[in-house]
Formats: C-alpha cells, structure tokens, sequence
C-alpha cells in the first residue's frame, strides 16, 4: 500500500464527532448515524514495526458523507486526495501525477467502511472495547474479510465521546497513528471542494 492509499484508509476513518456516549463503541456507532460533515486538522505518523517512526506528516481535510472528502497533506509532501461521490482522485504535485479509482472499489470492507460506509458496521467489522487507558477510551475494529491489507483498527475517545485518536495496523507490520485538532463537526462545506479536475499535463493512471 503507497503513501496516498494508506492516506485514503486512514481520511474517512479520521471523521470524528463529539458525542456524549458511554463506550468507544458506542461512540463509534453514534457517529456513523449522526455525522454528516467533519473539518479538521490531523498529523499522521507512521511506524514500522519496530515502532521506530519512518515517516511524519500533516495537513487538513473535510469530509461529507456518504463518499465525498479532501484531503490535504501539507508535509512532507504536497497531496490530495479526493473523492466526488463515484470517484477517488489521488494527486501526487511532487510527481505531477493522478491516480482514480471507483469509489466503491476502493471503500469496499476497508477501515473507511468504518465510518464512510453503512451504518451496519458490525456486518463487515468485529468490534471489541479495549477499555479506558489513561484518559482515552479504545475499540478494536478486525475486518470479517480476510482478503484486506490490515489487521485492525484502533479508535481512541474521550471521555466526551470525541475521537482522539486513530490506529491502524497492516499486513505489513507498519502502524499508522492519526491525532486531530481543530475539529468541527457538521459544518456547513462548499461543493467545490469535492471536485478534482487533473492539471494540465499531469499523468493520470486508472484502474
């Protein structure tokens, strides 16, 4: 998985709301049936599996659901990610390069289905609370699905029932770690922030 896919799983896993719920499950359900739009800063981190840190960076993102998102990675590299509803564009500026895919493709049962996809989480997903460690309240998500490219996902609550934190652990042994700030919940997102139109020039490769 290259660094903009691992970017897309990680986008709609790292919507979050505030919710007054007891349980990072229930936290987790309330979300997925009362978020529609979330606006928020993050920083990513990711690990290898040493956990020695192999690479860091940070940006901002909007999302609208079902299907629509941007995501701005800042550093260490300037990409975007955008999905349009049908269609997820990745844009690498470095490389002038555009990748697209179908949406439903790319959600599938991966950790984006999380949140992203219906809220019959538990049909695709085995949930179990991890429990309260330190004053951040975790779930464990494991694909049913055995044909992915992660083991498991981590959702880490406050104790208001906003989520703090992300975890995501591949088949390759590496650990992503999301942490948000600045979050907004439900606000209100312009259309155009959801539409990608390749540069002119740049190479697009789709499936």
């Amino acid at each position: 998985m290259n660094f903009l896919e691992r970017s897309y799983f990680l986008l709609l896993l790292s919507l979050f709301a505030s919710i007054a719920e007891a349980g990072a499950i229930s936290s987790l359900k309330t979300f997925v049936q009362d978020t529609r739009t979330v606006r928020a800063a993050f920083i990513q981190t990711v690990l290898d599996k040493n956990m020695r840190t192999v690479q860091r960076g940070g940006g901002t993102m909007q999302f609208e659901r079902p299907g629509k998102f941007r995501w701005v990675y800042e550093k260490p590299y300037e990409q975007l990610i955008v999905g349009d509803g049908t269609r997820i564009w990745f844009y690498d500026r470095d490389l002038d390069q555009v990748t697209v895919r179908k949406l439903d493709l790319a959600i599938g049962t991966s950790p984006a289905a999380l949140l992203a996809g219906s809220s019959n989480i538990e049909a695709d997903f085995d949930l179990t609370e991890i429990g309260l460690q330190g004053d951040t309240e975790w779930l464990e998500a494991k694909p049913k699905a055995k044909e992915g490219t992660f083991e498991w996902v981590r959702l880490g609550f406050s104790p208001t029932g906003e989520l703090k934190a992300m975890e995501l652990h591949d088949n390759f042994g590496q650990t992503t770690v999301l942490t948000f700030s600045r979050v907004e919940q439900n606000p209100k997102l312009s259309a155009e922030l959801f539409k990608f139109s390749p540069p002119q020039g740049a190479d697009v490769i789709s499936d």
